[in-house]
């Protein structure tokens, strides 16, 4: 039996043509058809159509009056890259149509034509981007399958960040993120994103640490729009959110107009002159205070102001050492199954050696560390072995069970007995009054103690009950 052929979702196409009856007969042969359609008779409507929504497919004529339409058409890409654009003429030409598809058309539809032909032409876009949706649906099934997609939390002070995110997702204010490295602020960034009403919208990040003042600014707003150059960040997200790591490296020079984006909704591009409106939510991310880097004048206090409208603080891994026995043994789910290796857990030194460590790269850090010991790991369960030298060296010198070993080993580490067992002898007999009781309590007579400890022993053992002093 073949599968169930999945239906198309209607689009939202938008007509361009300056010919009244030509609109209206492609609207409504596509209104027929379930889709949703705009049109417009000039190039100036056409663009306040996409500022106030997306479109899927946009048919565009090459006659606008005294206009070319392919004039407009690097415009039109990137204030909607999302859109596929279908060329209409009824000029049709070998050269018309290469010169469109270079300049990034879809398809090319010249005039006249028959119903049917329009049809086939929206229904492989329909068809394209049905497809697009599978892939992203099972990008967000795999994602998933990610340990901490759900955010995953036993502690107070993350659970808390995570309920102002929840509350915010929905609305357009800008979102401060602070963190140290490796807390998961692109993650939660993400995950406002995805919680909102822009989610069937594009999502990117920029990160600005490393960049010149020029790249930076073609990262962001991109090379002009009658240019061959990128597309900036910010025309790439209309209508979805657009995340800006390490917003302290932003250039001092870029900050006025990152402010006109925040405040004003619109901005211009490398060498453009006029701003053009934006609507893209923005949510910016640091690893330390800004507050300080303001008042030295090294960062607008505008800014500033205007990106902490709403400013989110996670913890670090240190913070919340509640959650890494969970994360640890998620992790080793995770990539057990990955990796194909049939890892179950941790021994009860490894599990001590993962709570004592400060985890100084926080999740990301403890996530790297997993995945290693699971690929090394030759058993079910991950031991000392196992687990990278630092760890076990920074750790707190105690064992699960409350010996103060020598030299920092706790029982079940791989060094000779006698390091053990004078570790052992030692915390017996500082946990009793006297000599006779420890020798009791291991077993061995008070002169076999007193040579263990490499001591004289008294004459008489029964005349000398008391500790000898050090």
């Amino acid at each position: 039996m073949s599968e169930p052929k999945l239906e198309p979702r209607p689009l939202r196409i938008l007509v361009i043509d300056d010919e009244e009856h030509i609109r209206f007969a492609i609207a409504m042969c596509l209104e027929a058809d379930g889709h949703q359609v705009s049109s417009a008779g000039t190039i100036e409507a056409a663009f306040q159509e996409t500022v106030r929504q997306a479109f899927d497919l946009i048919f565009l004529d090459v006659r606008l009056g005294t206009s070319n339409g392919l004039d407009y058409l690097p415009r039109l890409l990137s204030e909607n890259p999302w859109a596929r654009v279908v060329v209409i003429t009824a000029y049709a030409s070998i050269e018309t149509a290469i010169q469109a598809m270079k300049l990034g058309a879809t398809d090319y539809l010249p005039k006249p034509f028959e119903q049917s032909e329009l049809q086939l032409v929206t229904n492989k876009v329909a068809q394209r981007r049905q497809l697009e949706r599978n892939i992203a649906a099972l990008q967000k099934t795999l994602g998933t399958m990610d340990p901490e997609v759900d955010f995953p939390t036993a502690s107070p002070l993350l659970s808390e960040s995570l309920e102002i995110a929840r509350r915010i997702a929905d609305s357009n204010v800008a979102v401060l993120i602070r963190g140290e490295v490796g807390t998961g602020k692109g993650r939660l960034a993400r995950a406002i994103h995805a919680w909102s009403r822009r989610s069937q919208n594009p999502f990117t990040s920029v990160s600005m640490q490393g960049l010149t003042d020029v790249e930076a600014e073609v990262e962001l707003f991109g090379a002009g729009a009658d240019e061959s150059g990128p597309v900036g960040a910010v025309a790439f997200c209309h209508g979805g959110t657009l995340l800006v790591e390490e917003v302290s490296q932003v250039p001092l020079r870029l900050q006025t107009r990152v402010l006109s984006l925040l405040r004003d909704q619109q901005f211009e591009s490398q060498n453009e002159v006029l701003s053009r409106p934006s609507d893209v939510r923005i949510i910016a991310t640091t690893t330390f205070d800004l507050q300080p880097v303001a008042d030295r004048g090294l960062f607008r206090a505008d800014l500033l102001m205007a990106l902490r409208v709403i400013q989110i603080d996670l913890p670090a891994l240190r913070d919340r050492r509640e959650d890494i026995p969970m994360l640890a043994e998620r992790y080793v789910a995770h990539f057990g199954r990955e990796h194909h290796r049939p890892v179950t857990g941790f021994t009860r030194d490894a599990e001590y050696v993962l709570q004592s460590h400060s985890w100084p790269g926080n999740t990301r850090e403890l996530r790297n560390v997993v995945e290693r010991a699971v690929l090394e790991c030759t058993t079910e369960t991950i031991g000392l072995e196992c687990l990278p030298p630092n760890l076990i060296s920074g750790a707190n010198r105690a064992s699960p069970t409350g010996e103060t070993l020598k030299g920092g080993y706790a029982i079940g580490d791989l060094v000779a007995l006698n390091v053990i067992e004078e570790a052992h002898v030692r915390k017996v007999i500082d946990s009793v009054r006297t000599l006779r009781q420890a020798a009791s309590i291991l077993g061995i007579n008070a002169s076999t103690l007193y040579r263990k400890l490499r001591m004289q022993p008294p004459v008489r053992d029964d005349d000398h009950d008391d500790k000898p002093e050090a």
